[in-house]
């Protein structure tokens, strides 16, 4: 489908050319990592004032996997408790960490009015899938098991993360429904990427090999992934689980501009076959990533608010 960046995205993406830093898939996962914080530095917006931000250690057979507790100012309360999302940071499994995701955990603790927990998994190549799969799970079955002594009602718990972050948040619901973690009341999946087979348009265009290029998705996948075979497993590839019955609600964000669109498009009409309910948004001239980049792009403060209008009513 043909794509147009907005102005401001367009000129984002000039930025970033002229700039002239190296592809992803040329330099080394470590210093891979270094330059996508440093893009994060230059395109976050300022962030809004929290009650309390704190270090913690989730407890797992590995070691401990570091989080982050964000508390907003404003907190919706109901006997004491209140809402948590546990939020997984994107990266293509590689690059992506806590601090990477700050400024994004702080505007949805803020603008959705509850508690957020970042989870640190483990990165690849270091640690291959499925490492991120176990981190994510065993992190959300904690907060959900400790939940009162930070406040959280565990009964209004969701999940959710940007790219490779949406992809573990649908896998980790997927894996609560089947049995494996606690009741999951939503989950946000912004610009998911739900199967690893690639083979849709959105993954062909030129016009969607923006800032995430079709090859540096390769170079991702053949980080992350063991081999060809493990494509086919749902904790890689969600879209490829046996059924989405019985999964919570989800809101579902893709971009115009995106090799993952078509996968997070695709991934929202199953869901709603599926009998799940489903709120699914479109930015049709944005491309993958923008909505880390609030200072940059208007557009993903206007993503992050309705983000927290839907967790807002959710519950």
């Amino acid at each position: 489908m043909p794509v147009s960046l907005d102005p401001d995205a367009a000129a984002v993406f000039k930025a970033f050319q002229e700039a002239g830093r190296p592809p992803y898939e040329t330099v080394s996962p470590t210093e891979a990592r270094e330059l996508y914080l440093k893009a994060r530095v230059v395109s976050n917006p300022e962030p809004p004032e929290l009650k309390s931000v704190r270090p913690l250690a989730i407890p797992a057979s590995h070691g401990p996997i570091p989080a982050r507790v964000y508390t907003p100012l404003k907190l919706r309360e109901a006997n004491g408790l209140a809402p948590c999302l546990v939020f997984f940071p994107g990266g293509g499994w590689v690059i992506g960490n806590l601090d990477s995701h700050d400024v994004v955990c702080r505007k949805l603790a803020d603008e959705g009015q509850l508690i957020v927990i970042a989870v640190d998994y483990r990165l690849a190549p270091e640690h291959k899938f499925p490492a991120a799969v176990e981190d994510v799970v065993t992190a959300t079955k904690w907060v959900a098991d400790n939940a009162r002594q930070f406040g959280i009602d565990a009964s209004r718990l969701s999940v959710g993360g940007d790219s490779a972050g949406g992809n573990l948040a649908a896998v980790v619901a997927i894996s609560a429904r089947d049995g494996n973690g606690p009741a999951i009341a939503g989950q946000v999946l912004i610009y998911p990427g739900t199967d690893f087979a690639m083979t849709h348009p959105s993954h062909s265009e030129p016009e969607t090999s923006i800032l995430l290029t079709h090859s540096v998705i390769r170079w991702f996948r053949d980080h992350y992934l063991n081999g060809a075979a493990e494509v086919d497993d749902w904790r890689a590839s969600p879209a490829r689980v046996k059924t989405l019955t019985g999964l919570p609600p989800a809101y579902v964000l893709t971009a115009g501009a995106d090799p993952v669109r078509d996968e997070g498009d695709e991934y929202a009409k199953l869901l709603k076959e599926a009998g799940v309910p489903v709120t699914y948004r479109t930015f049709p001239s944005q491309f993958h990533g923008f909505f880390t980049m609030g200072k940059l792009l208007q557009q993903a403060d206007v993503a992050a608010t309705e983000i927290g209008v839907w967790l807002k009513a959710l519950n």
